[in-house]
């Protein structure tokens, strides 16, 4: 065992021991029939419907609302007979949701909050080693192994004790990340790159990297994975990825509520993560069942992603796990300064400290219609300190280069409808 491997595994195990009992069991059933994976969907979904009866306080009345009783579930047909769950009811009943008398340790989750609104719950242990488990197995597929070499184009915090942190957690973990997208900074990414196994990260910063490369027809033909994940992979990703990494940016779609949903495999297939998660499609919309979410029960939910999903297709990979064809939803944009590129995903980073930090919870949307400029909307009046606060986090992330613009008291017909938080109509 190599020294990276040794150190890895033990951060594993002391992060939580169910992860590799997981993924052991998840290596065992990616080679099961339909049928047999559909009889393991029932009995979890069984188990699960009637602990969230019994443990949720809204399970419990919405149930009880529908005349309906967990012995009611017989097989997945009847899982229609259950209450669809909005992104709405999600956010206005997340305590009643919550089971926190599980006898597991919590682990605290947030969603990157698309609405503007943020998702705060916790996941149990066994959900925990199932959501990493499934993440592993997806390596897998691409011969990648989880303690390998590699580039992550993820959150970031400009202060410097918190970059010293994530560098040394990093190191744990054999990776590395960008701090800055300036251009220099990424070049110097790019070298790193040389030496390692595979990069993910958001879909736009890898279409901005592999351009990058390209531009300086620097070749990274060594890497064994580049996924993309949080945003829409558009085709014209794929022309640049394709160059600059010989390989097509592969998906990992999910959420924090969701779990995984599903994994592309070597083929180009999106399985379903068919232990863990039941899909349904109704109205070309996601509906969501997770399956392992016992601390915080995600039965039927409208994750709000318009998808085609695909239940018979035969995968040359030899899985026969479900296909999700294509997601719609998840468009990724990019935030132009006046003379460097920002992930739009940027702005979970700027609205999270404020409501981590500062207690300030707001109901946005941010508009770019010129380079340097951003429109910050907000559904309620704001004091002059508080747009003094708002101001200096933007300032942390873009400096001088996005002002940004507060209009306050902006008309929309739903803030908690999953509308984008970030719309740019630069070309």
């Amino acid at each position: 065992m190599n020294m990276m491997k040794y150190i890895y595994m033990i951060g594993v195990l002391l992060r939580n021991h169910n992860i590799i009992k997981n993924y052991k069991q998840l290596k065992q059933s990616e080679n099961w029939s339909v049928k047999a994976l559909e009889a393991y969907q029932i009995e979890r979904l069984k188990k699960l419907v009637e602990f969230a009866y019994t443990s949720s306080l809204y399970y419990r009345k919405k149930l009880d609302d529908t005349g309906i009783v967990p012995s009611d579930i017989k097989d997945l047909d009847d899982l229609k007979k259950l209450p669809l769950l909005t992104k709405d009811n999600l956010l206005r009943n997340s305590e009643a949701i919550q089971v926190k008398n599980v006898d597991e340790k919590l682990y605290f989750s947030e969603t990157s909050g698309s609405t503007g609104t943020p998702l705060v719950f916790f996941r149990n242990r066994d959900w925990d080693g199932w959501h990493n488990a499934s993440v592993f197995r997806g390596y897998s597929w691409h011969g990648v192994k989880p303690w390998e070499r590699n580039g992550y184009l993820w959150g970031y915090n400009i202060s410097p004790s918190q970059q010293r942190k994530i560098k040394v957690l990093d190191a744990l973990q054999n990776r590395f990340r960008i701090f800055s997208y300036k251009e220099e900074d990424m070049l110097e990414f790019l070298v790193k790159l040389k030496n390692s196994c595979y990069i993910n990260g958001y879909s736009s910063m890898i279409f901005e990297l592999a351009k990058l490369a390209n531009k300086h027809n620097i070749k990274l033909h060594n890497l064994k994975m580049v996924k993309g994940t949080s945003e829409k992979i558009f085709e014209v990703y794929q022309k640049e990825s394709l160059k600059a990494f010989g390989r097509k940016i592969i998906s990992e779609y999910g959420s924090a509520e969701g779990g995984i949903i599903a994994f592309e495999c070597p083929f180009g297939k999106m399985h379903v993560n068919m232990e863990t998660v039941i899909v349904e499609e109704i109205d070309n919309e996601i509906v969501l069942t997770n399956l392992v979410s016992k601390s915080f029960p995600i039965v039927r939910y409208k994750l709000g992603d318009y998808i085609k999903l695909n239940k018979s297709y035969i995968c040359e990979c030899g899985l026969k796990h479900h296909i999700i064809e294509e997601v719609a939803g998840r468009v990724g944009s990019i935030i132009y300064g006046e003379l460097e590129k920002y992930p739009s995903l940027t702005l979970y980073y700027v609205f999270k400290n404020l409501a981590i930090q500062r207690n300030i919870i707001l109901n946005y949307r941010c508009i770019q219609n010129i380079k340097g400029v951003i429109e910050l909307h907000t559904e309620r009046s704001i004091s002059i300190q508080v747009k003094s606060i708002i101001q200096k986090e933007f300032e942390k992330y873009f400096g001088n280069d996005v002002r940004v613009n507060i209009l306050e008291n902006t008309k929309r017909t739903n803030f908690t409808s999953k509308e984008k938080d970030f719309i740019s109509y630069i070309q």
